[in-house]
């Protein structure tokens, strides 16, 4: 059983920072894909950044190119999300997930590939 759990988020005014961090238990970190999603009142999961097990390939929703930054510790079994620039349009509650099936510089944005999920921590940007 894999273990995700998320901190970091909280409330910011526009144009400010937050970092999300995601501790993954188990043993086999480095085997996974991981992504971020987040999930706005009213509104379905989306995704928003993935990075390989090999951290050569990140992929980013277009909305967030240029103010995120998704990267990951494979001996701290983190990954983290760097949010600059933020804009009220990005709160929501974030998840991280884990995709125990992807190839070694494979990541996807499809929900379902994902195995196992976090809580979430809730992010909230004020205008």
């Amino acid at each position: 059983q894999v273990q995700l759990v998320e901190s970091g988020g909280g409330l910011v005014q526009a144009g400010g920072s937050l970092r999300l961090s995601c501790a993954v238990s188990g043993r086999t970190f480095s085997d996974y894909a991981m992504g971020w999603f987040r999930q706005a009142p009213g509104k379905e999961r989306e995704f928003v950044a993935g990075i390989s097990r090999s951290s050569t390939s990140r992929y980013y929703t277009d909305s967030v190119k240029g103010r995120f930054t998704i990267s990951r510790d494979n001996v701290k079994k983190t990954v983290y999300l760097q949010m600059n620039s933020l804009k009220p349009e990005d709160t929501a509650v974030y998840y991280c997930a884990a995709d125990r099936g992807a190839t070694y510089s494979r990541v996807y944005a499809d929900a379902y590939r994902y195995d196992d999920w976090g809580q979430g921590t809730q992010v909230t940007v004020s205008s």
